[in-house]
Parts: structure tokens; sequence; C-alpha cells
């Protein structure tokens, strides 16, 4: 017997995986290795003035077969409502398993955080010359999944423990974060085995857990006194709603409100469908810290 909600995660991945690519009007790399690289979107429609920018970090379980290019209809859906937008690439896990890993394994350590850094602090500077109808003034951040916990990271990179080369030395200039089913709390991911055990392979494995989760896990990084939000399918069966319930927990418990919207009857992959209709709660949410 099939399980319903097994297959409603199938259909939907599949309806999210349908859309093709749409290419860029512009990339710039911000570094030297090939995934360091950012494409962006203009703004397209009637412009009065600057448009706010929203930074797009895509998901994948941080594993090297999911890149960028299957949320370039996202990037596109947003620029067709008024922003500009940047899609960044970033260094991710080996093809080959490893660290005993029955997969490709997720992300490197320390190139996934190098990469979201380095790309975070070479906006301004880029977008000047690639996206001149961007204003860096009002910028959101948003990332899927593994995107969505790299985007709560690069928001609270002023919390890192002190001595961390992607420490900033006070809070970024962002508007807020929206963060869409993010892997926002690494023990209940694997208490619940979240994409095969991916947030202990990001660390480089379990022997490396309590060292470097500090550096790494977004609900180790609270407060931010950056305005987030949390939007998330409450039938999620790839990032279940206890793990963001559990990061906005955390939150409350340091002192810090974080909004949570949870989308009635869909599950992970509707928040980067174009075509669902939970792409524009995703939208309206964005809309609401960028505006």
């Amino acid at each position: 017997m099939t399980d319903p909600a097994v297959e409603r995660d199938a259909a939907e991945a599949a309806a999210a995986f349908a859309h093709p690519p749409v290419a860029p009007d512009a990339s710039a790399a911000y570094g030297e290795h090939a995934d360091q690289v950012i494409d962006f979107y203009a703004p397209r429609g009637d412009l009065t003035g600057p448009a706010p920018l929203v930074v797009v970090l895509h998901g994948g379980a941080w594993r090297a077969p999911y890149d960028r290019q299957h949320v370039t209809p996202f990037a596109d859906f947003l620029a067709r409502r008024g922003f500009a937008v940047a899609n960044v690439e970033y260094r991710r896990g080996s093809s080959l398993p490893h660290q005993g890993a029955e997969g490709p394994v997720a992300g490197r350590w320390p190139e996934t955080f190098d990469d979201v850094a380095a790309a975070m602090d070479a906006l301004p500077g880029l977008v000047a010359s690639a996206l001149p109808a961007a204003d860096p003034r009002r910028t959101v951040v948003t990332g899927h999944s593994a995107g969505g916990h790299l985007a709560l990271w690069a928001a609270a990179r002023h919390v890192l423990p002190s001595g961390s080369p992607w420490r900033l030395p006070s809070p970024p200039e962002l508007r807020g974060v929206v963060a869409l089913a993010p892997i926002a709390d690494f023990e209940v991911a694997e208490k619940l085995g979240v994409c095969g055990g991916a947030s202990a392979q990001l660390l480089g494995g379990p022997a490396h857990w309590d060292a470097r989760r500090p550096s790494a896990d977004p609900a180790s990084l609270l407060p931010t006194g950056i305005a987030t939000t949390v939007v998330q399918g409450r039938e999620d069966i790839v990032v279940p709603p206890a793990v963001a319930e559990s990061y906005v927990a955390a939150a409350a418990k340091a002192g810090e409100m974080v909004g949570l919207t949870l989308v009635e009857g869909v599950g992970h992959f509707p928040l980067i469908d174009p075509a669902a209709d939970a792409c524009a709660v995703v939208v309206e949410e964005i809309s609401q810290l960028a505006w």
C-alpha cells in the first residue's frame, strides 16, 4: 500500500521541478571557483525607482547534484513581481558518498560557509554594476530547505562565536529573512532523520558535531535582531514543521519573536513552485519586509 503523504510529496516535487530553467539577465563571480557565482534577475514592469533586492539561496540538502538551476523559475517569479533578485550558487558536498553516507554527502566544511559569507559580502559591489535597478539598502534574504538554513545563518553572522572567520562586527544591513521550510534546528533535524542526516554531514561528520554546531546551527545563533519569518508547509515530510517550530521556540526563549506562517494542505516544494498558491504566500511575506 502506498503512503498518501509520500505520493503527495512526489507529485509536488515533480510539479516544482517541471518548470524550465530561466536564464538570468546577468551573472557575476564572487570568487575563482566555478560555483562561486551569482545570477541576477532584473525587476520586470514599470519601475518608479530602485527595487528591493531579494537574495535567494537554493536548497537540496547542501548536496552537489542540486544547484541553483532548480530555483531559477522562483527567481524569475520574484522578478516578475517587481523585485531585483540575486540567485546565489555555493560549493556543496561531493557527488560521491563518503563519511559512511549512503548517498552524496551534504555540504563542505568550511567551503559552504566560506562561500555564503563571501557572496553576501560581495553583493553590494556586484549589484552596483550587474543589477543597477536594485536597492541594496532594502535587502531580504530568502532560501528554501538547506538554503533556508543558509539564509538564517547569513543573517546571524554577527552573533557567531568569537574568533569565527565568518563573524561580522555588527549586524548585516538586511530588511529581514524569509526562510522557507528551513533546516533551522540541527538537533531536531537529526532526531527526525531530515535528509538522511545531512546536518551532521554538513559539519564534517559526528566527530565534529559538538565543536562545529555552535558556528552553524541557526537555533544556536539567537537572538539576531534581524526581522525573521519562517514559512512552512504544514504537511511537509521532507523538513517537518517540528524543525521550524523548535527554531521559533528557541528564538522566543532568547527574547526574540520570529514569525511562523504555516501553509495548510501543502508540503515542502510548493513554496518555490511559481504555479502553486503557496508561492504567492511567500511573495507576500517578502513584500511585507522589503517594501
